[in-house]
């Protein structure tokens, strides 16, 4: 059975029309789970920190605080990460290869949450561009002291 409604216009409408269209975008959005915080967000480059401290886990410290790239067992960021550390710009933790580097990335961002949702491209940098940097120097001693 069809019901009658009366639409925003004043135009009078099967009831039927609505679920049709809440529909096709219902089925739109599942086709493409990434689209619209795809055309909400776009690219940006940050640099600071990349900590590295254990498999699944890494976070990116910049000037805007902490991004959350990988957490074992939850959200880990799609694309090109880590980026490919010199030994000489990469301070090793006790964890074997784990440990920390100053690195950009370029990368969309979840600036509500502090999340890293997709990485297209990161590099890294000689540890002085971030110690030169007075807030992320502080940030490397705060790395320092509360390895994860």
């Amino acid at each position: 059975m069809f019901s009658v409604i009366r639409g925003r216009s004043g135009m009078w409408r099967h009831r039927s029309i609505d679920f049709l269209r809440a529909g096709m975008a219902a089925s739109i959005l599942s086709l493409c789970p990434g689209l619209t915080s795809a055309m909400a967000a776009k690219d940006e480059v940050r640099c600071g920190w990349f900590d590295n401290p254990s498999p699944g886990n890494a976070t990116l410290y910049d000037r805007d605080g902490e991004w959350t790239v990988a957490m074992q067992g939850g959200h880990q960021a799609e694309g090109d990460w880590p980026p490919n550390f010199a030994p000489a710009h990469y301070v090793k933790s006790r964890n074997a290869s784990y440990g920390y580097g100053c690195a950009c990335f370029t990368a969309t961002f979840d600036k509500a949450e502090h999340v890293v949702i997709a990485i297209k491209l990161s590099s890294s940098r000689d540890l002085k561009t971030c110690r030169s940097d007075q807030k992320l120097k502080q940030l490397e001693e705060k790395i320092q002291i509360n390895p994860r």
